[in-house]
């Protein structure tokens, strides 16, 4: 049999396998890791303080193995946390549209805070999250949304590799300038921020400008399948990065109303959403994406003043599990999200596929 290929950025990085696996959860990051893959910790949705202590556990189980953290840095956003001014760009009828949802679905309060209630995304937040991530041990850094090129400069004198999640040619270009040292090409299909271009459509596109100035492609976006991550290899991408499929992950540790939705959602069951943060973003259909898309609803606020606005609620709605509203970001590959496995079953299966797919292909040739 075969072996799974190997690409270059699979030797220059220490790994068995060309599966990249973005997850919030550090177990799922750890268990990818020593399945032979590449996993990379989100910590976007972090407070600072907490990030040493989270990088610091997965690289207590993994010793000398590498993994990266995730960050999201977009611009225009505010300088600091205003409450004042913030609470000044959020309409009186998004509040009560906001009130109103949590009045239908019966919501109760919530007794503590997340994130989203407790945070507002500003430049400020972003500098302390870049030095708690700097500061740490990680290998590999990468941006989902936004590209500072100080911090990617400061990454690599800092002896980091660095990654962009890019949705365009164009962006692919500015990250290479910008100092990318790996792209994923993020197509339509991922779940999360995303852009207007399918997968197949960019990553080609991606490849095209990458390739002639040597910095290494992966493929993402409705990835869930071996033979969509040999597929994307025979395209020229050295790997593919997937999202999604971790949330049915036994590590993740997702809830079971989570888990539950995810499991009877097919890929027409996502949507794309600024109800979420104020940009777009594929999730999971719930009533929380319904109601923002009914008629007369007011359009979602820009990023950061959406979460400002419904973070209290978002955060009732997690700790009390409220069934109709509870959702995640997710893209269409959650059609292979049909029950909870562990990460090293994901895996297996990832890679079963994969020889499944060169087999199918050295029939074809014969």
């Amino acid at each position: 049999m075969s072996p799974v290929p190997r690409t270059p950025v699979c030797e220059r990085l220490g790994i068995r396998l060309p599966i990249f696996g973005f997850s919030h959860e550090p177990e799922v990051v750890i268990a990818l890791t020593r399945a032979g893959g590449f996993g990379v910790l989100g910590v976007a949705r972090e407070p600072p303080e907490a990030i040493p202590e989270m990088v610091a556990r997965v690289r207590h189980d993994i010793g000398d193995a590498r993994f990266g953290v995730d960050l999201m840095l977009p611009a225009g956003m505010p300088e600091r946390d205003d409450p004042a001014a913030i609470a000044a760009r959020i309409p009186k009828e998004h509040r009560a549209f906001v009130a109103g949802l949590r009045e239908r679905f019966a919501v109760p309060p919530a007794t503590r805070p997340n994130f989203f209630s407790s945070v507002v995304r500003t430049q400020a937040l972003f500098a302390r999250q870049i030095e708690a991530v700097l500061g740490s041990d990680v290998d590999l850094i990468a941006t989902a949304v936004g590209l500072p090129p100080e911090m990617l400069r400061r990454a690599k004198d800092a002896g980091r590799m660095t990654l962009s999640l890019v949705g365009t040619a164009a962006h692919a270009r500015a990250a290479i300038d910008a100092g990318a040292d790996i792209l994923v090409a993020q197509g339509h299909d991922a779940g999360g921020h995303t852009g207007p271009i399918g997968t197949m459509s960019l990553l080609p596109q991606v490849i095209e400008v990458a390739e002639p100035r040597g910095v290494p492609v992966l493929a993402a976006g409705g990835i869930g399948t071996g033979a969509q991550i040999f597929g994307a290899i025979a395209m020229g991408a050295q790997g593919a990065w997937l999202g999604t499929l971790w949330l049915g992950a036994r590590e993740n540790r997702t809830s079971r109303t989570l888990l539950a939705r995810l499991a009877a959602a097919g890929s027409a069951d996502t949507v794309v959403t600024r109800a979420h943060s104020g940009k777009p973003c594929r999730v999971v259909r719930s009533a929380w994406s319904d109601a923002w898309a009914e008629p007369g609803a007011p359009e979602p606020l820009p990023m950061p003043y959406q979460h400002a606005l419904t973070g209290e609620l978002l955060a009732s709605i997690e700790e009390h599990d409220v069934a109709p509203l509870v959702y995640e970001a997710a893209g269409q590959s959650v059609h292979w999200v049909r029950e909870e496995r562990s990460v090293a079953q994901i895996v297996d299966e990832l890679v079963g596929g994969i020889l499944q797919a060169q087999a199918r292909l050295r029939a074809l040739g014969a």
